[in-house]
């Protein structure tokens, strides 16, 4: 027998644009008429942008960043991604969140502290790309494309390319 313990394996990481025809299918049912899109700094306001054209929706979606909410503001302090933009008074609204990736809920909590801070809303759902589980807060997404388990040394983040195309890549927790 081998002294060496197995090391886990990285799953197979899944094709981002044909999880993003998933989540277009599966966001159209919880769509209402007055609701608007916010997209989660950087990777939800990617797909918040595109989603909002897809779906035919008339005037911007909103971008929502966690910087100013995070609990750990201290370590990392403001990120160079763009900042709050919600073009439509949050008060009342229907408000369906995107973001990329669902891991341990801090940056949904940032989110919602940050919406807050905006007026209160009538209703607030989440959609995303991939949940990778890990939670450490009760979040839950109304959504998820698929479901992918990573070990927590690693990252799971979305890329955009030049041409608006979406994949997926991981990299090392540092």
């Amino acid at each position: 027998m081998s002294s060496l313990s197995a090391i886990p394996a990285t799953p197979a990481i899944p094709d981002a644009e044909a999880l993003y025809k998933e989540l277009l299918n599966g966001v159209k049912p919880l769509m209402r008429p007055a609701t608007k899109l916010v997209g989660i700094t950087s990777g939800g306001a990617w797909l918040v942008e595109r989603l909002q054209k897809d779906l035919g929706l008339a005037g911007a979606p909103g971008v929502i960043s966690s910087a100013m909410h995070r609990d750990d503001f201290a370590r990392r302090g403001l990120s160079a991604s763009a900042q709050t933009a919600l073009p439509f008074d949050v008060n009342g609204t229907d408000v369906l969140l995107l973001d990329d990736v669902l891991y341990t809920g801090r940056t949904i909590r940032a989110v919602l502290n940050e919406l807050f801070d905006f007026g209160r809303p009538a209703c607030v759902r989440l959609a995303v790309l991939v949940d990778r589980g890990g939670r450490e807060l009760p979040v839950a997404a109304d959504f998820a494309a698929t479901t992918l388990t990573l070990p927590d040394t690693q990252l799971l983040a979305l890329a955009r390319a030049e041409d608006g195309a979406f994949s997926l890549k991981v990299e090392e927790n540092k």
